[in-house]
């Protein structure tokens, strides 16, 4: 039996680091693109990293894309990779446009030129819907992004539609809805909140600093959208399919609960900082899943309230681990 071989790009962030421990699983052999950088972090995928096969390459750089698919002939592609942070993007939006937005073509097109019978995922976004045309959002809801980082995940998403259709690749796009963890970076709302209630409980800061606390966001639990995404490719058709739990919940109640866990009220510690407020903001966010869940049997298995607490958890554990 042949072993099937994957190529994650983004392999260091947290869907990557998922990715690969689900693949590896599954019996792949996984390659994960990472970019030369000084500041690249391994910390999620160390405990895999003997696994793996690691290779330098760039969404900036077709050459480099192409050389990889050449040397390692993968039959599936994740494309993880991205400038995802959506505050960041509104002071970088040509670099996020440039890796978020063409990078994807980059890929495409280095697979359609090496070898097009490889599988490829496209990691689009709930931040696309935006300004939300109708609630819940399906695969047909029209996009209206608010923000760069929305701007180019919707050039990325009708790219891969369009790769597709005009040179009949197997390419499917994801649209996944906010999905979090312990390995979730520091930059995200959840992440900031699990970590600061954790630090506070223990008397290492005394407030935590948040803007629009009244958003509304569909969360998961990142390893049930990273199997979402491997089960996309082995359909018998290429399609693209929404990754939602369909229930929404505000900040103000993540925050809440995540308090609940270390027995504080949060309202003696969370303040409103206007620095932290979007020149655009989603308000509310909130996706359908029904036909990942008819067609290939995915959903969300873990709850709201089990994510915030293991979340919060996982800082307390790492608090100790520092002591």
């Amino acid at each position: 039996m042949t072993v099937k071989r994957a190529l994650i790009t983004g392999i260091t962030g947290q869907d990557g680091s998922y990715l690969a421990e689900f693949l590896l699983g599954q019996g792949y052999e996984v390659i994960g693109m990472v970019r030369r950088s000084s500041t690249i972090n391994f910390e999620r995928i160390e405990h895999i990293q003997d696994q793996l096969t690691l290779v330098s390459g760039d969404l900036m750089d077709q050459i480099s894309l192409i050389d990889i698919l050449e040397k390692h002939r993968p039959n599936e592609i994740y494309n993880l990779a991205a400038q995802s942070f959506v505050q960041t993007s509104w002071s970088q939006p040509v670099f996020t446009g440039e890796v978020t937005g063409l990078g994807v073509t980059r890929v495409l097109d280095a697979m359609r030129i090496v070898d097009p019978d490889i599988r490829f995922y496209q990691a689009s976004s709930s931040e696309m819907f935006g300004k939300v045309r109708e609630v819940p959002q399906t695969e047909l809801t029209p996009f209206y992004p608010r923000s760069p980082y929305g701007v180019a995940k919707v050039y990325g998403h009708w790219i891969t539609v369009n790769y597709r259709e005009s040179y009949n690749l197997f390419a499917c796009s994801g649209i996944c809805f906010n999905h979090e963890s312990p390995r979730r970076g520091h930059e995200f709302v959840t992440r900031k909140v699990a970590r600061a209630a954790a630090r506070i409980k223990r008397g290492l800061e005394k407030e935590l600093r948040l803007g629009n606390i009244d958003s509304q966001r569909d969360w998961g639990y990142a390893p049930d959208y990273v199997r979402g995404m491997w089960m996309m490719l082995q359909q018998d058709q290429p399609d693209d399919y929404v990754l939602a739990t369909g229930r929404t919940h505000t900040v103000r109640r993540f925050v809440e609960l995540a308090f609940d866990c270390v027995g504080l009220d949060y309202q003696q510690y969370v303040k409103l900082d206007p620095a932290f407020m979007r020149p655009a903001d989603v308000d509310i966010l909130v996706g359908d899943p029904s036909k990942a869940r008819q067609k290939m049997g995915w959903e969300a298995s873990t709850s709201f309230e089990t994510l915030v607490e293991l979340m919060v958890r996982a800082e307390l554990e790492m608090i100790g681990a520092e002591d």
